[in-house]
């Protein structure tokens, strides 16, 4: 009993009281962390483009791919780790719960290391597979170098925050990344404005804020030690063969999912770049503002998850689907609301980035056809979290294999090679291809088959 009060004193049980109500309460500061987030990470573009120009923010853009390339498979397993850990959790099956925070922790920091040291030797080949224009590979070379450094403190906060999400603790990672955006911020101004580094200065910067929301979630981590089964002593960090074998089950779809996604992406960015700066400069800013503008769906598939993992570990099956509801609501009429702006006052939304007249007149049209994008995602996000909530790891990664390989790539071949849309093509292909997935989601979630497919009832019919 005493340790389970240790454990329910470290973030909400998820599993009791008004489902909306603790829904908001955990969404709220993951809405805010992720928000956050997404400023500090396109202040980068935002000083650069405003102080170095159009170059500078190719640069950067294309230098930071890999980077961008590797987040998402640090927020995989991460996923991974906060599912099971939910579903543990909401079990209260607190051994094994600390048991897995030691293993899942050395997977997270190995795979940062192994991608740090190959980002930085095959630099120049990415670079040049990305068809990064010839005036930036400088910028993009110096970019991508330094921030492969900062691998290991992407791998490991995500890691840590997977850990206390799945525990219902979702206050804390926003104030680690509070400390982030603050390093990021005054030192992107003082490197790029005032010491004129251009693109290593905004690298270092961004290093700089990751090891701090890393160092402040270790911290935490360590004071809470007691209640998650922590030690800070090397014979913890070994890697058990029960729960690796769980996470990477969950964790190397989602993982290959993401990079398979990613890839697409890339080739997507890297058809756009052929068609000169102007477009590439426009696919540039409209990446980083609909990611932005997509935070609040994301988020709350991120909260939703967490909530339906721990629900269906309690086997509280008609509140993991009250869940889904609240997420379909909220997410819907942010779109609607985001729709509105965007139509309003597209131009000053790229213009925070750049003032380049060409590139303005281009993000017009970018964001209206994103339009059909924003709502659609509304619909994935809120679906999608109850496949995620239950650990199905193979219908998730079809449904991102379709999401973002086959639809998105499919339809812009399409819309380019055949219908002679050129660069308009892609973003077109961009907004419609999560129209399936949609669907997908939307049937799996009607089908109940959500029911007998979590982590911890497939891990009791293999014993």
């Amino acid at each position: 009993m005493a340790e389970a009060a240790a454990v329910k004193r470290v973030g909400r049980d998820l599993t009791t009281g008004s489902v909306a109500k603790g829904v908001f309460l955990f969404v709220g500061p993951v809405i805010l962390t992720n928000l956050i987030q997404q400023v500090y990470s396109m202040v980068d573009l935002m000083v650069i483009g405003k102080f170095v120009g159009n170059i500078g923010t190719v640069g950067v853009s294309t230098g930071g791919e890999i980077a961008d390339f590797l987040t998402p498979v640090a927020t995989a397993f991460a996923l991974a780790g906060q599912i099971y850990i939910a579903q543990l959790a909401g079990a209260k099956r607190y051994d094994e719960l600390k048991e897995s925070v030691g293993s899942f922790l050395s997977l997270m920091l190995g795979m940062a290391a192994f991608f740090a040291i190959v980002s930085i030797v095959f630099c120049n080949q990415i670079l040049a597979m990305l068809n990064c224009p010839t005036e930036a590979i400088p910028s993009a070379r110096a970019y991508m170098i330094i921030t492969s450094i900062g691998y290991p403190f992407i791998f490991g906060y995500n890691a840590v925050c997977g850990v206390l999400r799945g525990m219902g603790e979702s206050k804390r990672p926003l104030i680690f990344i509070i400390a982030a955006a603050v390093a990021n911020i005054f030192l992107d101004l003082l490197l790029v404005v005032v010491f004129k580094w251009e693109a290593a200065g905004t690298a270092i910067a961004t290093v700089a804020s990751q090891m701090a929301s890393f160092v402040a979630a270790f911290i935490y981590m360590y004071r809470i030690r007691d209640a998650i089964g922590f030690q800070l002593k090397l014979s913890y960090f070994k890697m058990k063969k029960e729960p690796i074998l769980i996470i990477l089950k969950l964790g190397v779809p989602q993982a290959v999912r993401s990079i398979l996604v990613r890839v697409s992406i890339l080739w997507i960015n890297a058809s756009v770049n052929s068609y000169g700066l102007v477009a590439s400069g426009t696919n540039s800013v409209g990446n980083k503002l609909q990611k932005f503008l997509e935070i609040f769906s994301s988020s709350m598939s991120q909260a939703g998850g967490a909530a339906i993992g721990q629900n269906l570990g309690a086997k509280k099956y008609d509140r993991a689907k009250k869940v889904v509801y609240v997420e379909l609501v909220s997410t819907l009429m942010i779109a609607a609301i985001i729709s509105v702006i965007v139509s309003l006052f597209p131009k000053a939304l790229f213009g925070i980035f750049t003032n380049d007249a060409d590139v303005l007149e281009m993000g017009v049209s970018y964001l209206k056809i994103m339009i059909i994008h924003f709502f659609v995602s509304a619909v994935v996000s809120s679906f999608q979290s109850m496949v995620v909530g239950s650990g199905n790891a193979t219908l998730n990664f079809l449904i991102g294999i379709l999401d973002g390989v086959v639809c998105k790539i499919g339809l812009s071949v399409l819309l380019v090679a055949i219908w002679n849309m050129g660069v308009y093509g892609y973003f077109w292909g961009t907004a419609l291809s999560r129209i399936l997935p949609a669907v997908i989601c939307m049937i799996y979630f009607y089908s109940n088959k959500w029911k007998n497919t979590t982590l911890l009832e497939r891990k009791k019919k293999e014993k």
